[in-house]
């Protein structure tokens, strides 16, 4: 019973401690099609923030912001679950003010919908001086091409009304789509979007692993669960995000901050 007790014990505290045990990582992106100017250019994704509750993963974000920040990118995008109560609004604010420029579209727990009992809704609150995108598109010079971004509102994919693809500027040199569920890819038609940013599945937050894997208990079923993916409709990252859900823990499931580095495909 002692060494059961123990071995808990330990497990507990080893996932407190890996849920603030951020990963800051470069990651070369393939991308079809890609314009020779834009070969290079560097994308921040962030996701899952979960801010407002007590959880290691606040430590994270501030250890990826301050990265972020030093590195400077060209663009920064955070695909959702900013807060999980509104207690952490100005927390998320200052991060937010360290990011200027940010492009950002909220998650199911920013919206107050999700199994976790202590989510509250906070879309109602300003966030400051980002972009937040709610089914909207906007498009910014780089490099001396057109880049157009467009974000969905986590409402329209949970009542299935989601219709990105309307919104992509056949014309833009590069063509952004940001998301927090990664199964939005499976609806996209070929070709309206370059590169789709999502989050929300954690890693599993919670795995058990064996000799070739991991099981993982968040999101078993999700088909994309972390990391690139080409796809007919184009690549997609699915960060592993900053927080946590449910419970302060990760198991096997660094949080990661990560910055793209756009490549020809």
């Amino acid at each position: 019973m002692h060494g059961a007790a123990a071995a808990g014990a330990g497990a507990l505290a080893w996932g407190w401690f890996e849920a603030g045990w951020v990963r800051l990582r470069v990651l070369g992106c393939p991308v079809t099609g890609l314009p020779e100017e834009l070969a290079g250019l560097r994308i921040a994704h962030l996701s899952d923030l979960h801010l407002g509750v007590p959880s290691r993963g606040a430590e994270a974000a501030e250890r990826a912001v301050d990265w972020v920040a030093e590195r400077r990118p060209d663009l920064v995008c955070i695909t959702g679950d900013l807060l999980t109560r509104p207690a952490g609004i100005d927390r998320a604010r200052e991060l937010l003010a360290r990011l200027p420029g940010g492009v950002v579209v909220l998650g199911n727990h920013d919206v107050g919908v999700s199994n976790d009992p202590l989510v509250a809704r906070s879309d109602h609150l300003e966030l400051g001086d980002v972009t937040l995108l709610r089914d909207e598109s906007v498009a910014i010079d780089v490099r001396e091409c057109r880049v157009q971004l467009v974000g969905v509102d986590p409402r329209s994919v949970l009542r299935k009304r989601a219709r990105p693809a309307k919104l992509a500027d056949p014309n833009a040199d590069l063509r952004i789509l940001l998301c927090h569920f990664p199964k939005v890819i499976t609806s996209l038609p070929a070709g309206a979007f370059d590169l789709t940013l999502a989050g929300h599945v954690h890693d599993g937050q919670i795995n058990i692993p064996y000799g070739w894997g991991k099981i993982r208990l968040a999101e078993p079923s999700a088909r994309y669960q972390s990391g690139l993916y080409r796809t007919p409709a184009g690549t997609l990252h699915v960060s592993p995000g900053l927080g946590t859900t449910l419970v302060p823990f990760r198991f096997f499931a660094r949080p990661e901050a990560t910055e793209l580095l756009l490549e020809p495909s």
